[in-house]
Order: C-alpha cells, then sequence, then structure tokens
C-alpha cells in the first residue's frame, strides 16, 4: 500500500472521529449530558464527511473503504453503550441497536473472509443508521431535562422507525451476501 493511499484527506477525518470517541466517554460519565450529546451528535452527523470528501477529492483508497466502517461501527458501539451505561438510553433500545449492528457486522466480516464480494450500503440501510446517529443523542440530550426534553421526542420520532427500518434493512442483507458470495466464488474459479 502506497503512502498516498494511507495519507488521506478522509482518513484523517476518520481518524478524528475516532479520537474524539474518548472524550465523548468521558463528558458523559462526568454527567455532562449536554455536552456529551452534542460530541455524538458531531460523530454522529459526520458520519458522511470523509466519504464526501474521498470522492469529491479523488482520494478514494482500500485504507478507506476499511477504515470509514470500522470507526462507524466505533461510533455506534462505544456511543450506544455508554448511553446505556450512563442511563441515558432505555436499555432495550441500546441493546435492539447494538444486536442489530452486531449481526450485520459478523455477517459481512465472515462474508468477506469467506470471499464475498463486496457491495454498497443500500438506501435504506443509510436512512437507517441516519435516523439512529440522530436519535441517539437527541434522546440521550432529552435526559438533562428542561427545553432539552423537546430534543427527546424528536429522538423517538426518527429512532422508532429508524430501528424497525435497520431490522428491515438487515433481514433485507442476508440475500444480498449470500448472492455476492456466489458472485464471488464464481470469478475465483
Amino acid at each position: 500500500m502506497k503512502r498516498s493511499d494511507i495519507v488521506t484527506v478522509p482518513n484523517g477525518v476518520t481518524l478524528i472521529r475516532l479520537a474524539m470517541l474518548p472524550w465523548f466517554v468521558m463528558l458523559i460519565a462526568d454527567g455532562q449530558v449536554v455536552a456529551a450529546s452534542f460530541v455524538l451528535g458531531f460523530l454522529g452527523a459526520s458520519d458522511w464527511v470523509d466519504g464526501y470528501l474521498a470522492r469529491r477529492l479523488n482520494q478514494v483508497s482500500e485504507l478507506g473503504k476499511v477504515l470509514d466502517p470500522v470507526a462507524d461501527r466505533l461510533v455506534f458501539f462505544v456511543g450506544v453503550s455508554a448511553a446505556i451505561y450512563y442511563e441515558g438510553i432505555p436499555a432495550w433500545f441500546g441493546l435492539a441497536i447494538l444486536v442489530r449492528e452486531g449481526f450485520v457486522a459478523l455477517m459481512m466480516i465472515a462474508g468477506t473472509a469467506l470471499g464475498m464480494e463486496r457491495f454498497p450500503v443500500t438506501t435504506n440501510g443509510k436512512r437507517a443508521t441516519f435516523a439512529l446517529l440522530w436519535a441517539v443523542p437527541w434522546i440521550l440530550i432529552g435526559t438533562a431535562g428542561g427545553p432539552w426534553v423537546f430534543f427527546q421526542v424528536c429522538g423517538w420520532c426518527i429512532g422508532a422507525p429508524g430501528l424497525v427500518l435497520s431490522y428491515v434493512t438487515a433481514v433485507q442483507y442476508v440475500p444480498v451476501v449470500r448472492a455476492h458470495l456466489r458472485h464471488g466464488d464464481y470469478r475465483e474459479r
């Protein structure tokens, strides 16, 4: 792998996002729910930035194709786990998100290990991720009370359908993974 494939602006953005995760955990552990919610919201909102920059600057790299989804999953797993632990979101909601994310991650890892041909995330998969990346910080910030409760209501308005859509897309990915595994097998022969 060439240095120009590693040292790119999009990969730098992804690394900054990863570096901000401990800050989020420190804030929520310290009871600074509003600040923690803003950091987690930023991490979710910036999810698309690295991909946009990679395409715009013509800096798509193999490392970025792996690093970006790993960062996205870490934001989900760390953010949701910390929000559950510090009682910022209901455990059932957070666990439902984590189970779905874990299932999809394991399916993709197994598929890749078995020679699956890569395929892009579906539009509904992007919509579900977007909804949940916004819902969790909004629900979390609502625990601060006062005017922040409005955001909690908004969080539930997008979080509940986002969770349902995320499970629908997880089920829809199963035949897609199987098809891409078959196609990958044929290319190997």
